[in-house]
């Protein structure tokens, strides 16, 4: 009996050995490696051009300035709609000449105090305050003293325009390659940055911005921009670490 089934298991066992040995191999064929002449993959190599970064960067603040000549130029049109308004109400109630001499006077003083803060440093308020002064002096020698008033007065806005960019601009001859803005610009941090003594990554910093910190900017070197805080420190900032400062930010 045991040798019976001793043999039935090893006919079995030859049985599958035999049906095992007819079947064809399964396995994956095995991958051959590449010689280099099919496709490989392609390599991005990024080239950076210094030049065309320094334009870029001019470019953009040439734009910040620009459109914050647009607003200036819109809030000095409605200023000179409310000022002609007033005007008119001078020229209904017969403005003096006492009165026209006494604002040519006062501008006089006002432009005269600003050439001397901005020292040989020329700002564009400067020009435009001696010119409207000097239209103001032609109408008051006409006798038309209530637009030698009007004018007086928009030289007078023009001065305290000025006095803006003195306090923390440049005092004294511009660097190389400095480049003064039309008009100051409302600017802030786009994230925190040194403010260093020169435009330049060597010079020392004088203050840290915050991201968010209200800035104003003069000028600029490069692609460093001069920029005061609320403080009235002042110093160079990087141009990539500053953006225009939104409506209704500080």
């Amino acid at each position: 009996m045991m040798a019976a089934r001793y043999g039935y298991a090893v006919g079995l066992l030859l049985g599958a050995g035999l049906l095992a040995a007819s079947c064809p191999s399964s396995s994956a064929p095995t991958p051959q490696p590449h010689d280099g002449g099919g496709a490989s993959a392609a390599e991005t190599v990024t080239v950076r051009d210094p030049q065309l970064e320094q334009r870029v960067a001019r470019l953009e603040l040439r734009l910040l300035e620009r459109e914050a000549q647009l607003e200036d130029i819109q809030t000095k049109l409605d200023d000179a709609r409310h000022e002609v308004v007033r005007a008119m109400a001078k020229l209904q109630t017969l403005a003096t000449r006492a009165e026209a001499a006494s604002g040519l006077a006062e501008t006089e003083v006002a432009l005269q105090s600003l050439r001397t803060a901005a020292g040989p440093q020329a700002t564009p308020e400067i020009t435009q305050a001696a010119q409207l002064l000097e239209l103001a002096t032609a109408e008051f020698n006409k006798q038309n003293y209530g637009g030698a008033l009007y004018l007086a007065n928009q030289a007078k806005s023009m001065v305290a325009a000025g006095r803006e960019r003195v306090p923390a601009g440049a005092r004294g001859a511009l660097r190389s390659g400095e480049v003064l803005f039309a008009l100051p610009l409302r600017l802030q941090a786009t994230g925190r940055g040194n403010v260093r003594e020169g435009p330049g990554a060597n010079y020392a910093v004088v203050f840290t911005a915050g991201q968010g910190t209200p800035l104003v900017g003069y000028s600029y070197a490069d692609q460093w921009v001069r920029v005061s805080d609320e403080a009235g420190r002042s110093g160079w900032i990087f141009q990539g670490l500053v953006g225009r400062r939104q409506e209704g930010g500080r």
